[in-house]
């Protein structure tokens, strides 16, 4: 995408001058709902915008996308979503889990493109990911499902370790929930305690990190939750801090100097739920879209702080990264 465009997809119609708004002919609208901000999402922005553009809108050319950001104050979600159906999208993009359910509670009608980490048939979002039926479909990162191989990662770095931290976010059911119970039976398997640390906003981040050395956690694993995808600087800077090896879901974590990342492909995840909600713009249901699962993995390692840590990464290990940061 040209940067131009990218650029133009951050703002919105409401920002044009009025003359040369009433010069445009009516364009359709996309509805961008988020639990996060701008300053957290312009990655996932970019790859949606990308999506739509493959299907042939343009943001300015012939696409008006109004964005609603819920800047991690989930309980302004209802009100969003209802400002969306007073505006009549033609479809709401809603990210991630909260957002989703907060979308569906808003609306019976209206289409819904999503993006979670959670199985959307477990969270009552669709009936079946074949035949979603009612409103909805979009696509899940199966990041959840990916626990237990983290944890795994993670352990074979710090084998001697008789403690392992989780980091959840309280405040996202769909996702904690489920990934506590993969996360214990994983535990379990392994020999390890589990110490689970809560975090439900940035501010909270270091008093988990607290806790966790408290406890002398051997090492982290951290959620998946879109809370902690959003702010990878802080999570690794705290963890270099603390001395604390930890394993996160996305690249962005050992690039901002975290140890290393295990999860599904997010590019390509954005870049297809931009292209599902430009096939409902082109008159298709979302009944009628299977949900996508992206099955595309990627093992990041960042070599230069596992050898501050001290930690020996496996030659079978490096060898089996998609990227090793040196």
């Amino acid at each position: 995408m040209k940067r131009r465009e990218f650029i133009a997809g951050l703002g919105s119609a409401a920002a044009w001058p009025i003359a040369a708004r009433a010069q445009q002919p009516a364009l359709p609208v996309v509805g961008y709902l988020d639990t996060g901000s701008l300053a957290t999402r312009r990655a996932t922005v970019a790859g949606v915008l990308r999506g739509l553009s493959e299907t042939g809108y343009f943001v300015g050319r012939n696409l008006e996308v109004v964005y609603r950001w819920a800047e991690d104050r989930l309980e302004r979600l209802p009100s969003l979503v209802a400002d969306l159906v007073r505006r009549q999208v033609a479809v709401i993009i809603a990210v991630p889990d909260q957002a989703a359910l907060a979308a569906k509670a808003g609306t019976k009608s209206m289409p819904i493109v999503f993006l979670i980490a959670s199985n959307p048939v477990e969270t009552g979002l669709v009936t079946s990911l074949n035949l979603p039926s009612g409103n909805l479909t979009g696509i899940s990162t199966l990041s959840i499902e990916m626990e237990a191989k983290r944890l795994q990662l993670l352990h074979e770095l710090v084998p001697a370790a008789t403690a392992i931290g989780f980091l959840v976010n309280p405040t996202n059911p769909a996702v904690a929930e489920t990934e506590t119970r993969e996360m214990q039976d994983a535990a379990r398997a392994l020999g390890v305690h589990l110490l689970i640390a809560h975090a439900s906003d940035v501010s909270e981040f270091e008093a988990a990190f607290g806790v966790l050395v408290r406890e002398r956690a051997g090492g982290l694993v951290v959620s998946t939750d879109v809370l902690f995808l959003s702010h990878p600087d802080q999570l690794a800077a705290l963890a270099a801090r603390n001395r604390v090896p930890a394993i996160y879901r996305d690249r962005a974590a050992p690039a901002a100097g975290g140890l290393l990342s295990y999860g599904t492909d997010l590019i390509e995840a954005r870049r297809q739920v931009g292209v599902y909600a430009g096939r409902i713009l082109k008159g298709e249901k979302p009944a009628d879209l299977p949900v996508q699962q992206v099955i595309k993995t990627q093992l990041v390692i960042n070599l230069k702080v596992a050898k501050a840590l001290g930690l020996a990464i496996p030659e079978t290990r490096l060898a089996t990264a998609d990227e090793v940061i040196q």
